[in-house]
């Protein structure tokens, strides 16, 4: 009886919320967690009859199996989803979800490149050589734009409208987004198209791909994790840099800037404006120097 309900679900996930496939399993694997324990608790109820005091004792046991606080939050969400789906579908009357505490965790920031790190990082590319000039197209538009590394390997000649400052980003769960994108990296990404990728050859498929590589195919995004883990170590910068660290800097350098949450949310291509709130992170010293600039307890020349 559980596979219908796992088909209906992940019809559901396809079709109402457009997840992308690997989210789909991540979320049929949580139902397979739910549904192996009910065997070995001799307990295989429809999802109508299972009550809190069993998600809990569920709880339990995925802990007892030395699950981490964050496998645990993933798999406890991914059975909060099914429930929101048996009440659509009216498999279930109530959601014992509800009360479900997931275990706290832990937020913890990545590292934050100022711009003056990220420029030393795009001033190590050789830019006599082809791949230089594509790298620094590839870094500029990620710092720009704010790209996941798996948007940036995908992005096509036809999302580009560079002539109006826009770029059309195929995101997560396949949702589009339209993305300005500043004038350097304009500048850098034209230089590339008109300079460079002119003279490769697009293996068949690879044609509308923008960063390509020497034998014409799409970049892997382990290409771009090592070509800017090579940039690091030349500039001598001794933080944990990865391609979602361009991504991370840029939202928070336009939140220290002012920018509006949910305008930087838009941006991201966020779903929630809750995951738009772990990139701005403000570093205590920017903190501070924010209070000492507008708070009258910082300024040395108030009145006595």
């Amino acid at each position: 009886m559980w596979e219908a309900y796992k088909k209906g679900f992940k019809a559901y996930l396809q079709l109402e919320k457009s997840l992308a496939d690997n989210s789909i399993e991540a979320y049929l694997r949580d139902i397979d967690k739910l549904t192996q324990y009910l065997q070995e608790a001799s307990s295989l109820k429809n999802p109508g009859d299972i009550g809190l005091k069993e998600l809990q004792q569920f709880l339990k046991w995925i802990t007892e199996l030395g699950m981490t606080s964050t496998s645990q939050a993933r798999i406890i969400s991914g059975i909060k989803s099914f429930y929101k789906y048996c009440l659509l579908e009216n498999i279930t009357r109530i959601d014992p979800t509800t009360l479900l505490e997931a275990p706290k965790l832990k937020r913890a920031l990545p590292d934050v490149l100022s711009y003056e790190e990220i420029e030393s990082i795009i001033a190590q590319l050789d830019l006599s050589k082809p791949e230089g000039g594509r790298n620094k197209a590839i870094l500029e538009t990620m710092y720009s734009c704010g790209l996941r590394v798996s948007e940036v390997v995908n992005l096509k000649l036809s999302q580009l409208y560079l002539d109006v400052g826009f770029i059309r980003v195929l995101g997560k769960g396949d949702k589009e987004r339209l993305v300005p994108i500043g004038s350097s990296a304009v500048k850098y990404l034209t230089l590339y198209i008109k300079q460079i990728r002119v003279h490769t050859q697009p293996k068949p498929g690879n044609e509308d791909i923008v960063f390509l590589n020497n034998r014409g195919s799409k970049l892997s995004r382990v290409m771009i994790f090592l070509i800017i883990k090579g940039l690091v170590k030349k500039a001598g910068i001794h933080k944990t840099v990865s391609p979602h660290t361009f991504r991370h800097s840029f939202a928070t350098h336009l939140v220290e800037g002012g920018a509006d949450l949910r305008a930087v949310q838009e941006m991201l291509g966020h779903e929630s404006i809750t995951t738009t709130e772990i990139y701005t992170h403000l570093d205590r010293e920017f903190l501070r120097k924010t209070l000492e600039n507008f708070h009258p307890a910082f300024n040395n020349n108030r009145p006595a």
